[in-house]
């Protein structure tokens, strides 16, 4: 046996609205596109949308490293997401890591290196 992909699902009501923001905020290229299953590649790793979601507010699990979060963040929004809650930068810690949701009602988070 050989383990040929790996995906990591999530369910959209809207699944072309879901295909789009992850496309445009990551950079992806959506490799399939249909009302059941659609994939997104974004630096290799595959994210399967599957239609008929509730768009109820969803912990996944899905977490993106970033070479800056600043960015990522406004780019976020400007693609219809948005955060659970501001992050604040600290003596102590600096901007690290940044808890969102997707159009969709899916949460992941956006991270950056430590320095």
């Amino acid at each position: 046996m050989q383990v040929e992909k790996v995906k990591y699902v999530l369910w959209a009501a809207d699944w072309q609205r879901c295909v789009k923001f992850y496309s445009e905020l990551f950079g992806g290229e959506a490799t399939m596109e249909s009302e059941v299953w659609s994939e997104v590649v974004i630096q290799g790793a595959i994210i399967g949308i599957h239609g008929g979601g509730e768009g109820k507010r969803t912990w996944t699990g899905l977490s993106f490293q970033l070479d800056d979060l600043r960015e990522g963040i406004r780019r976020l929004k400007e693609c219809g997401g948005d955060l659970t809650c501001e992050p604040t930068d600290t003596p102590e810690e600096p901007l690290h890591l940044a808890m969102c949701i997707d159009p969709e009602g899916n949460e992941f988070m956006m991270t950056q290196r430590r320095s």
